[in-house]
């Protein structure tokens, strides 16, 4: 499997992760067991904070919920970097988890985590292309609309 490079696939999409959140409770971002990362849940944060807050279905759009899981990925990958000092060491994006605040009745979960799925597969190539879990919640920390975790293999 080819793997690009993701820190010049960064700069060829235009994307600048952000800063990487410092946890606010007793847990830690990154876990590395052996090749593998284990990433805590991000939400989608930017420099000012939550950038979504509200439920899918009811305050938030399929498009801005797709956003906000774009962003929580991004979030993601950048505790990633942080803790390998480079996406370059990532060899693959193993499997991404999706949490959707949702409202009664909503159920296009999926529609909204490819906010998150799709960035990844941008950065990663073939090597971004992974197992995925959306599932719908009443409630996420903060009123999120979104919140996303993942694992990955490094080299």
């Amino acid at each position: 499997m080819k793997r690009f490079n993701a820190e010049n696939r960064l700069k060829e999409l235009n994307i600048q992760l952000p800063q990487p959140a410092t946890p606010v409770a007793n847990y830690i971002p990154v876990v590395r067991v052996g090749k593998l990362l284990f990433v805590s849940g991000a939400l989608p944060m930017d420099g000012d904070g939550l950038a979504y807050r509200g439920k899918l279905g009811r305050e938030v759009t399929v498009d801005n919920g797709y956003e906000a899981a774009r962003l929580a990925a991004l979030n993601c990958l950048a505790a990633v970097r942080k803790t390998l000092g480079t996406l370059n060491k990532v060899r693959r994006v193993v499997k991404v988890t999706g949490y959707v605040a949702s409202a009664e009745g909503f159920n296009d979960q999926p529609k909204v985590m490819n906010g998150a799925s799709d960035v990844i597969v941008e950065i990663f190539g073939e090597a971004g292309k992974h197992t995925r879990v959306a599932v719908g919640v009443y409630e996420l920390p903060l009123g999120a609309p979104v919140e996303v975790d993942m694992i990955l293999q490094t080299v």
